[in-house]
């Protein structure tokens, strides 16, 4: 079962599954975050697959989930779904402490009652709030995270460390680092940043530009997310990014590049929750998961680019 499904990372996870043959049953509640019709058009292929079933349920209810984890026959859970983004999380903190913290929990107690046999949970790298070191390490210390969401995520890591202390569940937890591509949700900042050059628009530019991102292809992090199911741990962390950082003013001269457009840019105060860097340390990943991300920021927004003018056609 794959939680948050008709979601860009979700939608990825979906097809490559079924490629490998797997039964995949996926969980979305089309919430309004951004259109529920672009949920649905990231769910057109896989819902062609025999081996595919949806189901529009919130996590919160506990209740609809048990009865999907126990009519499927669901052996393993990815779970994704979330309230995303650190700039919303300032505004409605109680909401994504309820998403995020007690629908989490809700997977983690249907996973004990039901005897799942492993658990994967898609962490963020804002857990790191501004580490002094860098690259972030999986065991640096993350108990100053600075938005509502990074301490959400957090808090979802440690009930999964909880539930595989005392139940013995294998649960893995993914920080996903800056993950973009191919059908990434719209108020982010390469597909934003897209839409708006393309269309001859101001794009706004958080803070000088030298902020850097540590961008991790969608097709990289799936890799990652496979293998993690491959594998099975009793409790692990790990990072997936590229583990390499690039400047905004960077991508967005790629954006530019790739476009054959310039933009223009509107420069805005730098926003809170944000922080100066993300940069992930991968050696973790590739001894234990053997994780190797091959796409180059150059190649990704090249494919972005090519992917959005597909749909704007």
């Amino acid at each position: 079962m794959v939680t948050g499904g008709a979601g860009f990372i979700g939608s990825h996870l979906c097809e490559r599954l079924l490629e490998k043959g797997e039964k995949v049953v996926c969980v979305d509640d089309l919430n309004d975050f951004y259109s529920p019709k672009i949920k649905k058009k990231n769910l057109e292929k896989s819902l062609e697959n025999k081996d595919f079933r949806f189901y529009e349920e919130d996590i919160l209810n506990k209740e609809a989930i048990e009865e999907i984890v126990r009519d499927e026959g669901i052996e393993e859970i990815v779970h994704l779904a979330a309230r995303a983004g650190v700039r919303p999380s300032i505004k409605e903190p109680i909401l994504y402490s309820k998403v995020n913290i007690e629908g989490t929990l809700n997977l983690l107690e249907t996973a004990r009652e039901l005897g799942i046999e492993q658990f994967i949970f898609g962490s963020s790298s804002s857990v790191y709030g501004i580490n002094s070191r860098v690259p972030y390490r999986e065991d640096d210390k993350v108990d100053k995270p600075i938005s509502p969401y990074a301490a959400s995520k957090r808090a979802g890591e440690l009930f999964c460390y909880n539930y595989s202390h005392l139940y013995g569940i294998p649960i893995t937890c993914l920080r996903f680092f800056t993950v973009y591509g191919p059908r990434q949700r719209p108020e982010m900042a390469i597909h934003k940043f897209t839409r708006l050059i393309d269309s001859g628009k101001k794009i706004p530019m958080y803070g000088d530009g030298t902020s850097k991102r540590d961008y991790t292809y969608i097709d990289d992090i799936i890799d990652g997310v496979l293998s993690s199911l491959e594998k099975k741990f009793r409790f692990e962390v790990f990072n997936l990014g590229n583990s390499e950082t690039v400047e905004l003013k960077h991508m967005i001269s790629l954006i530019e590049e790739n476009l054959g457009k310039k933009a223009e840019i509107e420069q805005q105060p730098e926003q809170p929750g944000d922080v100066p860097i993300t940069y992930a340390d991968i050696t973790k990943a590739e001894e234990m998961l053997d994780y190797k991300p091959k796409t180059s920021i150059e190649e990704g927004i090249r494919r972005f680019t090519e992917w959005r003018r597909r749909q704007s056609q």
